[in-house]
């Protein structure tokens, strides 16, 4: 995984599963590299090939990080499993999710 600060967003990628072995991490990582200078945060999921519950209650844990500071959560490029694993979940309609 990586995380970098460009402006106000934390961009994240390189994220190859979420998961209940990985999202405790994720998390972790996301909160300490979120400074209060950041307010939005974009996940780049073209490296991401697994997601299940514990991986989605983490991108509602990141994306509620955000909301809290006005900012906003975006999805990018999910793969059309994690875009179908999204969809199920109906999540798709609470996540911004840009192709």
């Amino acid at each position: 995984m990586k995380i970098e600060s460009h402006d106000t967003t934390l961009n994240i990628s390189d994220l190859r599963e979420l998961t209940a072995g990985t999202s405790a991490e994720v998390k972790s990582q996301v909160r300490t590299r979120f400074l209060p200078d950041l307010k939005n945060i974009e996940l780049d999921c073209g490296s991401l090939d697994f997601l299940d519950s514990s991986g989605l209650g983490a991108l509602i844990s990141i994306q509620k990080l955000a909301t809290e500071r006005g900012g906003s959560f975006r999805l990018l490029k999910p793969k059309p499993t994690i875009a179908q694993v999204l969809e199920l979940t109906r999540l798709h309609r609470i996540l911004e999710i840009a192709q």
